[in-house]
C-alpha cells in the first residue's frame, strides 16, 4: 500500500473518525482537556505505526498535561482502535501537538486589525 493510495487515505480518515471517539467518551484520564480535537492521522502504509495530530484549546500548561494523559493512555487508546477496526495490524500510536487552529485564530486576528486600520485611515 503506497503512501497516498486510496486505501491509505481510508484508512487514515476510519481512524481518524474512531481515535476522535476513543479520546473524548473513552479516555477517562484527566490530565486531557475536554477540547482536544483530532486534527490529522498518518498511518504508515505497513499498518505498524501511526502519527495522531490533535489540537487542543487552552493555555500551554493545559495542552502539556493533555499531551502527557494522552501519552500515558495511548496502550489504552490502540487496544480499543484494534477493537473498533477490522485491521490486519494495529498501529502504534504517536501524538502530536498541532498548532494549525491557533495559527489560524492568530493570522484571522492580525487580519481583522489591518483591515480597521486600513478603514480608520481612509476616514
Amino acid at each position: 500500500m503506497k503512501k497516498n493510495s486510496v486505501k491509505n487515505i481510508r484508512v487514515n480518515s476510519e481512524v481518524l473518525r474512531e481515535m476522535s471517539l476513543i479520546i473524548r467518551d473513552d479516555l477517562k484520564d484527566p490530565r486531557i482537556h475536554p477540547m482536544t480535537s483530532v486534527m490529522a492521522v498518518e498511518v504508515t502504509p505497513d499498518l505498524k505505526f501511526a502519527k495522531i495530530f490533535v489540537s487542543v484549546m487552552g493555555d500551554d500548561e493545559a495542552k502539556e498535561k493533555t499531551m502527557q494523559g494522552l501519552k500515558k493512555s495511548a496502550s489504552f487508546a490502540r487496544h480499543q482502535l484494534a477493537s473498533r477496526m477490522n485491521l490486519r495490524n494495529t498501529p502504534e500510536l504517536t501524538f502530536v501537538l498541532d498548532h494549525s487552529i491557533e495559527y489560524g485564530v492568530t493570522m484571522s486576528k492580525k487580519i481583522d486589525e489591518v483591515m480597521r486600520s486600513d478603514r480608520h485611515q481612509e476616514d
